[in-house]
């Protein structure tokens, strides 16, 4: 805590290593679409199929935070590495009536007569619907829980068993506030047993 602001953010965001960095797209009741880049989405369970994103206070206007509570539709979109820039543009503070969508160059697109916006451009994209709103009280940030109800990605993306190649679909990974990062993959292993190695299985 006796470090400067800025740089305890920047280094305490690093420190939980690379995460998956997602374009949410979300919409009010009057029809203004919002678009802003999370890097804070989780995996909560498959059955039912649940997916967590961390909201900071809303102590400010938070737009995608009030459309999601206002309409309970959002969605969640990957970034490959033609579209970073603009959706790291998204985090910029525009005002309510612009949307940043229109602001970074990225298209809406309406599918599955789902309410909230999808990102055109990105290669896999989730519809969800609000389940649950969780505060957490160390530090007032809110735990928004959400269950899939479309997915959209590349048939070519998924393997036999269900895995599915981020690789393949560009995907990136984040780290920090502000980087970047292309992956590479060392292996798949086997499900872990005592006593018994761990084999690759691609």
């Amino acid at each position: 805590m006796q470090m400067e602001q800025r740089f305890r953010a920047a280094f305490i965001n690093s420190l939980s290593g690379f995460k998956s960095i997602n374009l949410l797209g979300s919409k009010n009741l009057q029809n203004q679409s919002n678009l802003a880049i999370f890097n804070s989405v989780m995996h909560i369970g498959a059955n039912p199929p649940l997916m967590g994103i961390i909201v900071r206070p809303d102590s400010v206007e938070r737009h995608s935070y009030e459309n999601i509570c206002e309409t309970g539709f959002y969605t969640l979109n990957h970034i490959h590495k033609n579209i970073y820039r603009q959706a790291h543009q998204s985090a910029a503070r525009y005002p309510r009536d612009i949307s940043e969508f229109n602001a970074c160059g990225l298209t809406e697109e309406y599918k599955a007569e789902f309410f909230a916006p999808f990102v055109k451009e990105s290669n896999l994209q989730i519809a969800l619907q609000l389940k649950e709103t969780i505060k957490v009280q160390s530090n007032n940030t809110i735990l928004l829980i959400g269950e899939i109800q479309h997915i959209f990605l590349p048939a070519t993306a998924v393997q036999k068993d269900g895995f599915i190649d981020l690789e393949c679909i560009g995907s990136l990974a984040g780290s920090g506030l502000d980087a970047y990062h292309q992956t590479n993959k060392l292996a798949r292993l086997s499900y872990a047993k005592p006593n018994q190695e761990p084999q690759n299985i691609e």
